[in-house]
């Protein structure tokens, strides 16, 4: 159980973030219902098709063939208030499509959909006042004016009080320290501010979920891990569901607590991170630094990586061969100054996944 205040349209709130024997989230003593409901989600999208030649474009306008593409097909998860998602699937799985619906964009074609206790295709002028949304590729600020500007019409937009906009902008400018380019043309920032003021812009609001789609894409390094640690640290302090979908899976790493992953329209995984990390790690990597020169290990399952003085690496196959093995084998040699035990990058897993 965690608890954190903060405030919430100009009035005290405490999150508490604990689950009773249902699974449900509580919210100052009252019951949260889940902030996404899905259930057998379907989209299809007619697609039209015509023959080559003056026949064919003329046999096309009158008498069009058509067939259906299925992009979402019977999709299921709930999302509990605070979870940080990752949404993840390889290109044209429909991770986009299934956002544009939780998102009121597009309307499904079958199955029930609940957004913040919102119907999105019935309801989406509501839903806006409860989500924020940030694309990497795309900016929902004026390029040619400075962010500020922007800050003052989406205070407009979401009806909020002059002091409650004051209140928050002050808040945020500190956390992501956009002060020294606040009043800057946003075409003149460079990639990384320009993100947090999108981030800013998407969070003025209060809002209980928020959409991010490749928030990370383009940023070097160090602007990447500010920004996850940001995302991470507002999801934190006030209790925002953070839905992301990303190709980076350090974004996944730094950010997010569960994962679902998409292919081919249809739901293949929805587990914790933890739980893929542990269902899908085949490998470790074991660094050893000995007293003596070397290390001789010439086991099945074991396939040395690098060797020099004082030092081995290797890989071990754990379905072939424990860890403990490798290291009793290794203290048989000789005497060890310090040992490592690595798993395998995530990108190694999030592909292994797509594979199977």
């Amino acid at each position: 159980m965690g608890r954190r205040s903060f405030r919430v349209f100009s009035e005290e709130f405490e999150f508490v973030k604990a689950q009773n024997e249902s699974g449900l989230f509580f919210w100052k003593g009252k019951t949260v219902e889940k902030i996404i409901e899905v259930d057998q989600l379907n989209k299809s999208f007619p697609v039209y098709h015509s023959q080559p030649g003056w026949k064919g474009i003329v046999k096309g306008l009158f008498f069009p063939e058509k067939s259906e593409i299925e992009a979402v097909k019977g999709v299921s998860f709930d999302v509990q208030p605070g979870e940080r998602i990752a949404f993840i699937g390889p290109n044209g799985a429909g991770k986009s499509t299934t956002i544009k619906m939780l998102s009121g964009i597009l309307h499904p074609t079958s199955g029930f959909l609940k957004v913040a206790g919102f119907q999105p295709q019935k309801e989406r002028r509501k839903l806006a006042y409860q989500m924020g949304t940030v694309f990497g590729q795309k900016s929902q600020l004026w390029p040619h004016l400075p962010a500020i500007h922007t800050f003052n019409l989406l205070a407009k937009i979401y009806d909020m009080s002059p002091k409650d906009f004051q209140d928050r902008l002050a808040e945020l400018v500190e956390v992501f320290q956009i002060e020294p380019f606040l009043k800057q043309v946003v075409r003149k920032m460079s990639l990384g501010q320009r993100m947090r003021c999108e981030i800013v812009a998407s969070l003025l609001h209060r809002p209980k979920i928020l959409f991010l789609d490749e928030p990370t894409i383009g940023l070097d390094v160090a602007a990447k891990a500010s920004i996850r640690d940001l995302i991470r640290e507002a999801s934190e302090v006030e209790g925002t569901t953070v839905f992301l979908t990303s190709h980076d899976t350090g974004d996944m790493e730094r950010v997010c607590e569960r994962v679902i992953v998409i292919n081919h329209g249809e739901l293949l995984l929805d587990s914790s991170l933890a739980s893929v990390r542990e269902s899908y790690i085949q490998k470790k990597v074991i660094e050893l630094y000995t007293v003596e020169e070397g290390v001789h290990l010439k086991m099945a399952g074991v396939r040395v990586l690098e060797s020099r003085d004082h030092y081995t690496k290797v890989e071990v196959s754990t379905s072939e061969r424990a860890v403990d093995e490798v290291i009793v084998e290794a203290l048989k040699q000789t005497r060890l100054r310090d040992i490592t035990v690595e798993d395998p990058p995530m990108e190694d897993i999030v592909q292994l996944m797509y594979q199977s």
